[in-house]
């Protein structure tokens, strides 16, 4: 395992269990902060909102004192933290240091629950926690945020399987490496800033998980020699002109570093694994944006690539003028660095920018399955297990000829809803829409015949035989839709509407 100093301003976790001791004992825990800030004021905090979470703390209670302390940044009397700290320890560590006649927090300590109702905390640099909001500004570039939405999609989006060994790129302060360790048996966590390794550990260790193996560098520089059954990456995505910001901004022209962090991952992946990316691509003018995101697909590997967002470039570079607070500058200095982005993006022929997912699956199949699609309406997180079925249908799908697939039986997948549309009082209605309420809440338009096999797939018959049922109901030749339906069968297969049940199926 990696060596990693602790510089002075930055805590050591020698003492963390007693600290975690003394949190929890507060209740210093996601639950206990709804409860004492109440919605809307816990809403505020987590969008670097403070004034309503300062209304709510006003007492001298255990829980407002480490609130005020650790998420507000304010200077506490020595006497309310040693009531609620083991306050020699956390000071000779460096939680806390001295700050006139009270203490103050050197770090963000901010309460998450995982999974399974764990309590965790992540551990960011002081006014961080979430990120956002012009949270980066001032701070230097080596600054380490906390939880934000896009930490939270990646962690949603994970195939969470057991795995032997797992990979986090760019790990800043180590929300993705907390979550898989729950997991993995052995986790090795990278980022070119040394500052987010500390805070990677400093999470790990104030949540209760084991150690990773934290190793300096970018990308995948540090771990060339070895492969693993999971990788994952919220990496610094933002195409940006220039590298002001280590954790958002890539310093690779355009969106090179997604390429490049996508294109090399197929030779980290051990076989059947799954490396899960959150990225940005550029649209480009006279470029297929689905085309040039399919391209970085390294050989061997099955993906599923989701664009769930895109923005103008106007847009873009708003955002992200914002994120690192330079609206809040002399308007000749913002409207100079404004320039700066649309001259980027102008020299590449960039009129938007794409933001979605990216998993690959280590298959090794001649035939990779690369889906490639647009997505922007909700989803019900987590998606982990629904992206590791999309993966298996794939295969199902792969291993099938039209014969075969007529001879399995399906399943209508749960909570699937059927919706028929057309004019009030008609006696047929105009189309017939399959509609999923789970997972990634999915609709699809289907026809008569595709509608009355979904609803009685039970997996009892084989499509054919229900093919077969159905043709002799319409008064139709069994021969011609059998020839005619199988592509319609393979779409709500790969979609999630009906689930294989291989088995053969006599009589078929």
């Amino acid at each position: 395992m990696s060596t990693i100093s602790f510089p002075g301003a930055l805590p050591a976790p020698a003492q963390s269990a007693r600290l975690r001791d003394a949190l929890l004992a507060a209740d210093f825990t996601a639950d206990g902060l709804l409860d004492l800030l109440g919605a809307p004021a816990y809403a505020a905090l987590a969008r670097s909102e403070t004034v309503p979470a300062v209304r709510a703390t006003r007492g001298d209670s255990p829980l407002e004192t480490l609130v005020r302390l650790f998420l507000l940044q304010h200077t506490v009397s020595r006497d309310r933290a040693r009531a609620v700290l083991p306050l020699d320890e956390v000071l000779g560590d460096g939680w806390v240091v001295e700050d006139g006649d009270g203490v103050r927090a050197t770090v963000d300590i901010r309460p998450y629950s995982g999974p399974e109702n764990q309590d965790w905390f992540i551990v960011s640099d002081l006014g961080c926690a979430v990120g956002g909001a012009g949270g980066a500004s001032g701070r230097g570039e080596a600054m380490v945020l906390g939880v934000g939405g896009a930490s939270t999609t990646l962690a949603g989006i994970t195939v969470r399987t057991p795995a032997a060994t797992a990979l986090d790129v760019g790990s800043g302060s180590g929300i993705q490496a907390l979550h898989v360790a729950q997991h993995a048996s052995r986790v090795t966590a990278t980022d070119l800033n040394p500052r987010a390794l500390v805070f990677t550990r400093l999470t790990l260790a104030l949540s209760g998980a084991p150690d990773a193996d934290l190793r300096e560098g970018s990308l995948f520089e540090p771990v060339m020699a070895e492969t693993y059954d999971l990788i994952v990456s919220n990496p610094p995505f933002v195409i940006s002109p220039g590298a002001r910001l280590t954790y958002r901004d890539g310093g690779m022209g355009g969106d090179d570093l997604c390429r490049s962090l996508v294109q090399q991952a197929g030779d980290r992946l051990n076989a059947g694994g799954f490396a899960q990316f959150l990225a940005n691509w550029q649209h480009v003018e006279g470029e297929d944006w689905q085309e040039r995101v399919r391209s970085w697909v390294p050989r061997g590997c099955d993906a599923w690539i989701v664009q769930r967002e895109v923005q103008d470039v106007t847009q873009y570079a708003e955002l992200w003028l914002r994120d690192s607070g330079d609206h809040r500058t002399a308007p000749e200095e913002y409207a100079a660095r404004y320039d700066a982005w649309l001259d980027e993006f102008e020299a590449r022929g960039t009129k938007a920018v794409g933001f979605g997912w990216i998993t690959l699956r280590k298959s090794g199949s001649d035939r990779p399955s690369v889906v490639v699609e647009e997505w922007p309406h909700p989803v019900e997180q987590p998606l982990g297990e629904a992206v590791r079925t999309h993966f298996e249908r794939q295969d199902y799908l792969r291993s099938r000829d039209d014969a075969a697939l007529l001879a399995d039986a399906f399943v209508l997948a749960a909570e699937v809803t059927q919706e028929q549309v057309g004019p009030p009082g008609a006696e047929d209605p105009e189309h017939v829409v399959l509609r999923q309420n789970r997972g990634m809440r999915r609709a699809t338009r289907v026809d008569h015949v595709c509608a009355g096999f979904a609803g009685v797939c039970d997996g009892t018959l084989s499509a054919g035989r229900i093919l077969d049922a159905i043709a002799q109901l319409l008064g139709e030749d069994p021969v011609l839709l059998r020839d005619r339906t199988p592509g319609a069968i393979r779409l709500l297969v790969a979609e999630g509407f009906l689930d294989p049940v291989p088995a053969p199926v006599a009589g078929t």
